[in-house]
């Protein structure tokens, strides 16, 4: 959520910055500081008010104290009606908050001045490719049909037992998959990330917290009798887990990592785009988190962008770069970068990555602030990304990695599968 201070201060620079993302309801913005203003004048005059009622609790004392009854009661009746109007004010701003918080939240956040303006994926920004894309035989098959070929995930038995969009891991699959959350588990304690276990489900505090709600609530799996919601990332329990808390300065930067199932309805997702491992109801992930001061959160990104581009250097994946532009960017991210691995026998770029600086966006929601030099509170930034969603990786290893022979394994992955190929 903004700070309705920058807005209040900065009209129109918050205006054309949203113009970034494609939003231009400006009479939003406005109502949202009109509505600031009446809080601020309604919370003065209560404070006004309260001010003379104690004034006067304090005259009666002093004249009960003197002996001057008729004095002390003549007190008493002019103040009698600073209690009932207390109330009315404060029944009044209670609604006013109200309307404002819920105005509040249909703001998206700020993009950061490096995002290009544009509608979709087609306008986003190649930053960078690296490594040669691999030239396949003629004959090379796609993912879904490498599963069945060598009975290593059986999506049929998904729909069966679940689904479409729960597949069943078998064998070296299965294997295959613990061997790549082990790996990327132990790549993110190398790198100075403390591993943490946490909850698949979370509350609706939890989940407005990160900003889940009320942007996702229709990508979200709800169980509607203990109101909880699966997490579609462990960004939203991990990063919770700092919600209303004080953390020092010299604590930064809070790193964390995290490995989950994770849970998305995907509604409206269609087309060969969506075959196989390409798009998942769950799937599994490994997930980075930092809470770091203000002053770092950009230099962190970029580092958060080199360690998954190192993550995918291991595994011998072409990848690229993306910089998103505000039209396809998230809700609540002032700059997200995708990482996208090149699928050989589907021959497109698959997202396996993102990297998000939420700047005070979350952290706003989630009151995680510290102390500054000056000893003033101030929000802290957080940042997430994804290192890394498995099954897309999966997918690419499978059709980069085909041969005559069977299904090579990439090198840093054998002394977690304990096979160097599927065959």
């Amino acid at each position: 959520m903004l700070q309705l201070n920058y807005i209040r201060e900065n009209r129109d620079a918050v205006i054309e910055r949203l113009a970034v993302k494609n939003f231009k309801d400006v009479a939003l913005i406005d109502a949202i500081i009109q509505l600031d203003e009446s809080r601020r004048k309604i919370q003065n005059e209560s404070d006004a008010i309260a001010a003379e009622a104690n004034a006067a609790a304090k005259q009666i004392g002093d004249f009960m104290r003197q002996g001057k009854k008729e004095e002390a009661e003549a007190v008493k009746s002019q103040s009698s009606g600073y209690k009932e109007r207390v109330k009315q004010l404060t029944d009044r701003l209670a609604e006013v908050e109200s309307e404002l918080h819920d105005k509040m939240v249909q703001l998206p956040n700020l993009p950061h001045s490096s995002v290009p303006a544009g509608h979709s994926a087609e306008d986003n920004e190649v930053v960078l490719e690296h490594g040669a894309l691999p030239a396949l035989a003629t004959d090379a098959h796609p993912h879904w049909e490498l599963l069945t070929k060598y009975g290593i995930v059986d999506l049929e038995l998904g729909v069966k037992v679940t689904g479409a969009g729960f597949p069943v891991y078998k064998g070296k699959g299965a294997r295959l998959q613990r061997a790549l959350i082990n790996f990327f588990l132990d790549q993110a304690a190398e790198a100075g990330y403390h591993e943490v276990q946490v909850p698949i489900f979370v509350n609706e505090a939890s989940a407005f917290a990160t900003g889940q709600l009320p942007d996702k609530e229709g990508q979200m799996y709800h169980v509607t009798e203990d109101d909880f919601y699966l997490i579609p990332t462990a960004e939203v329990p991990v990063t919770n887990l700092y919600r209303d808390v004080i953390v020092k300065e010299d604590e930064f930067p809070i790193r964390h990592s995290a490995y989950t199932p994770c849970f998305r309805r995907e509604a409206g997702s269609y087309g060969a785009h969506v075959r196989g491992l390409n798009r998942l109801h769950q799937f599994d992930k490994v997930e980075t988190v930092q809470i770091v001061h203000p002053d770092q959160s950009y230099q962190v990104i970029e580092e958060m962008s080199l360690y998954i581009q190192g993550l995918l250097q291991k595994l011998e994946l072409p990848y690229r770069v993306l910089r998103l532009c505000g039209g396809d960017m998230s809700f609540t991210s002032a700059l997200t970068y995708d990482m996208e691995v090149y699928s050989a026998a589907q021959q497109r770029w698959l997202e396996v990555s993102s990297v998000s600086n939420f700047e005070t966006y979350q952290s706003n929601r989630l009151k995680v602030r510290f102390k500054n030099e000056e000893g003033k509170m101030q929000l802290a930034h957080t940042l997430n990304g994804s290192a890394l969603a498995l099954p897309r990786i999966v997918a690419c290893i499978l059709e980069n990695n085909q041969t005559e022979k069977g299904i090579r394994i990439p090198a840093v992955l054998v002394p977690y599968t304990g096979f160097e190929w599927i065959d």
